[in-house]
């Protein structure tokens, strides 16, 4: 198992601390969790939408790196470390107009400084929409 403490993460708790921040806006709630991976869903609607009623490319990647970044800080002590964003990139695949979309992060690399997640967006159908590979620094809390 790769959670800090030898459990599973406390789900509510991720989705509310995005409270007040870009997480919140976008409807971005977690949602399952095994020992290895994370996931958490985000709304297709008009706070996510580009003008052409499509899943703005944007809140997808904002939806990867959110959980990439909540995965990462559950995997380190949080009295000592956090996760933060270093490097993101993204492979848009096909349209989502409508319903939930669903971000499933795993790791690659579980390093003492680094971390390298893959995180796969699909549609209610499972349907591959965005594919996306995030590298995460971990730095001391006090430097947050």
């Amino acid at each position: 198992m790769i959670w800090w403490g030898g459990k599973h993460p406390d789900l509510a708790a991720m989705t509310r601390g995005g409270e007040g921040s870009m997480n919140s806006w976008l409807g971005i709630e977690f949602v399952e969790c095994g020992d290895n991976w994370i996931k958490a869903r985000m709304p297709v609607n008009e706070r996510t939408q580009q003008p052409f009623k499509r899943l703005h490319g944007g809140a997808s990647v904002a939806l990867a790196e959110t959980v990439g970044s909540v995965a990462a800080g559950w995997c380190v002590d949080p009295a000592r470390f956090v996760g933060v964003g270093m490097e993101i990139n993204a492979n848009h695949i096909r349209p989502a107009y409508a319903g939930w979309v669903y971000a499933t992060a795993r790791p690659e690399a579980l390093g003492r400084t680094t971390q390298v997640w893959t995180i796969r967006i699909e549609d209610e159908a499972g349907k591959l929409v965005c594919i996306s590979r995030f590298t995460v620094a971990v730095i001391p809390v006090e430097r947050k």
